[in-house]
């Protein structure tokens, strides 16, 4: 449908209308849950409290570490990137074939991602300041809910630099195949080894690339059909991948949560370790056991256009969901609307229900107001011809990701508060890499007003 004209907004029945019958619809449903299940064990983890006038916060995997074994299921970006790789790969060989330029299709990619992030770095960049400036935010409440708030940037910020890479993985994809992914998975067990058996932190950071890249790589053997006409395969893939992480986890002294701590000496994400691989393994298999069921489903109306309204603003409900918890808190618990039982004991345990849909409701509102960000726009002009061209567009990625990545460390600048200099040079990469990458904040509005431009496919 690329090239019909719409008199406004596509709207989702559009969208829907306008699936071809080739698409393989599981992708798209399985990054829904995806996201959900990330954004419920955000909820779930995060243990908050009011008491004596102050706001406190812990982390539930922390508090009791028998929960961490939960996240060999809700950590489930291995399993986003997996469908990455599916989805990028085949945009990529698309775009190459009718002769778009890397700088073209990169810069499109990227203006997706940077676009909603725009708004959400630019708004928690200015309402802390704001708030102490004021003086309705004590410094302490302002830095705490930085730090909550700005914890879903850290994936944003592989994600965006390891979609650059697709191409040249693409590349060795085409050349030798499965290959690729054993020279990943090798690379990055010799990279844990000298992390982790000769203590040299800089050699586990390679692992950001390589075992990021294999998940992107079984993503590319998926899409290709691999993984087809296999009945024993899914459960095999299922019992590697968890034999693996409990060999590891036993013997050779991996974290059991696949998720970073603040007190632990190890971590499995970051930088990723080959267990975070086999754990996409495992759920990767579990996944394809339920793909052809899925499939018959989604053919039906009415789910696949359920997958296409969420997927339209996924990306928001991501971004938006630790400011939904924040909201919450505020609102909850200084007025005692909400009581704060001691963490992990009984009536806590009961009162999560109702916590899971307060932070439910309080994401409605960042929702309403931000996901109009994500919404597809008319094609920008091409990109300088010629290595500046090049230059510019990878250098605009990667000045966004390291921004993205500065905030997720170090969370959001607060006046009276160090350490300031790293957040705020965060905000500022982001916001040199959104220029660098000509990437219009309100395109989406223009857009919808001008009811010009193609129908996007979903997804």
């Amino acid at each position: 449908m690329a090239g019909t004209r719409v008199p406004t907004k596509p709207r989702v029945r559009d969208l829907v209308d306008a699936t071809p019958t080739t698409r393989n619809r599981y992708v798209d449903l399985i990054r829904v849950v995806s996201i959900a299940l990330v954004i419920l064990g955000h909820w779930t983890m995060a243990v908050l409290e009011y008491r004596d006038g102050r706001f406190a916060g812990a982390n539930l995997l922390e508090l009791d570490p028998d929960w961490q074994i939960m996240t060999w299921v809700f950590m489930v970006m291995p399993l986003f990137f997996i469908v990455g790789g599916f989805t990028n790969g085949g945009s990529w060989i698309s775009a190459r074939a009718r002769g778009e330029r890397y700088a073209d299709w990169l810069r499109g990619k990227s203006a997706r991602l940077v676009r909603p992030a725009i708004w959400f770095v630019a708004f928690w960049a200015a309402i802390p300041v704001l708030g102490v400036v004021l003086g309705v935010l004590p410094v302490s409440v302002a830095r705490a809910g930085g730090e909550e708030v700005s914890l879903p940037l850290w994936f944003l910020a592989v994600y965006l630099l390891s979609v650059a890479l697709i191409p040249p993985l693409v590349l060795a994809h085409e050349r030798y195949g499965v290959r690729t992914l054993w020279a990943l998975v090798i690379g990055a067990f010799v990279m844990d080894n000298i992390h982790f058996g000769l203590d040299l932190a800089a050699f586990g950071s390679v692992n950001y690339v390589l075992v990021w890249l294999a998940l992107f790589e079984l993503g590319l053997l998926w899409r290709e059909g691999a993984f087809q006409g296999r009945r024993w395969l899914p459960w095999w893939l299922i019992a590697i991948g968890l034999v693996s992480l409990a060999v590891m986890v036993t013997w050779f002294d991996y974290p059991i949560s696949m998720t970073g701590l603040t007190h632990a000496t190890r971590s499995n994400a970051q930088p990723p370790t080959l267990a975070l691989f086999a754990l996409g393994v495992w759920q990767f298999g579990a996944a394809l056991l339920f793909q052809p069921a899925a499939n018959r489903w989604l053919a039906r109306r009415g789910p696949w256009t359920v997958v296409v309204a969420a997927n339209s603003m996924v990306m928001t409900l991501y971004l938006w969901n630790m400011s939904a918890v924040v909201l919450a808190v505020v609102l909850l618990f200084p007025t005692g609307i909400m009581p704060t039982p001691e963490p992990l004991s009984t009536a806590w345990w009961a009162l999560r229900p109702v916590w899971w849909l307060a932070c439910a409701i309080c994401l409605v509102p960042f929702v309403l107001a931000f996901r109009w960000a994500e919404r597809p726009t008319d094609a920008p002009p091409p990109a300088p011809s010629g290595r500046w061209g090049d230059v510019r567009i990878v250098g605009g990625t990667a000045l966004a990701g390291a921004g993205l990545g500065a905030i997720a460390a170090r969370a959001f600048p607060v006046p009276g508060h160090d350490p300031i200099a790293l957040p705020a040079i965060g905000v500022a990469l982001v916001a040199l890499g959104a220029l660098a990458l000509w990437v219009d904040p309100f395109a989406p509005l223009r857009h919808r007003r001008s009811g010009n431009g193609p129908l996007p496919a979903p997804g």
